[in-house]
């Protein structure tokens, strides 16, 4: 069974990690990119993102890609994290807003109220009971049609790839605080197929690691149909 880091521990690592989280974009940023392709945010009308970190996708997102009155709710661990979202929302408080979260995967938000679930580089540091009691809730907080948006770390698509994400495992395996307790998942493997149809799935591999970025249609979980 992996270790992963406690929500106390989690918190602790990313306020010391802070802006340096933005020097990560060499290999988020294509994921990210594909993720934007493929999850149609110039309709979205309410956004949802957990663990917003700095907030620079939420400010690229907003400046770039959703509606004018789009309104966007961010939440994170951390208080520097939410610190730096806050800051880097401003221009947008009218509609945008980053709240600290409990660490708790139970969301506080009213059922439907979103037609956008966002997060990226954040379920590869939860435990899978805790990815699993997230997707529920995402399934709870989004409205019929929404969309779950996800990208994060995967097992390595090519010889040095795989090569990669073996070491990063086996680095995880040893000190999980390290990585900021981020370790390679299939997302895929977690979208149980009476509660999300996958529309769009890919793996993108920058500087030998690789990234799963996945869009998924929320489903009716009684009739197994799209909302």
């Amino acid at each position: 069974m992996e270790s992963t880091l406690t929500p106390e521990q989690a918190k602790a690592f990313y306020d010391r990690f802070g802006a340096k989280q933005d020097r990560q974009g060499f290999y988020e940023n294509p994921a990210r990119r594909d993720l934007i392709a493929q999850a149609d945010f110039e309709t979205a009308a309410a956004v949802f993102e957990f663990g917003c970190g700095t907030g620079d996708f939420a400010a690229r997102l907003l400046a770039e890609h959703l509606p004018p009155r789009c309104a966007y709710t961010a939440v994170d661990i951390s208080d520097t994290m939410v610190r730096l979202a806050r800051a880097r929302l401003a221009p947008w408080r009218d509609r945008a807003r980053a709240d600290r979260s409990s660490g708790s995967t139970t969301l506080e938000a009213a059922d439907g109220a979103f037609d956008r679930f966002v997060s990226t580089y954040v379920l590869d540091l939860l435990s899978d009971e805790d990815i699993r009691g997230l997707l529920a809730e995402a399934h709870r907080i989004l409205a019929p049609g929404g969309r779950l948006c996800l990208a994060g770390l995967t097992h390595g698509a090519g010889p040095i790839a795989s090569l990669v994400s073996g070491l990063w495992q086996a680095f995880f395996a040893l000190r999980p605080a390290l990585l900021g307790g981020c370790r390679p998942i299939a997302l895929c493997g977690y979208l149980a197929p009476d509660r999300w149809r996958i529309e769009y799935r890919n793996v993108r591999t920058a500087f030998g690691i690789s990234s799963e970025v996945v869009v998924a249609a929320r489903l009716d979980r009684k009739a197994g149909r799209r909302e």
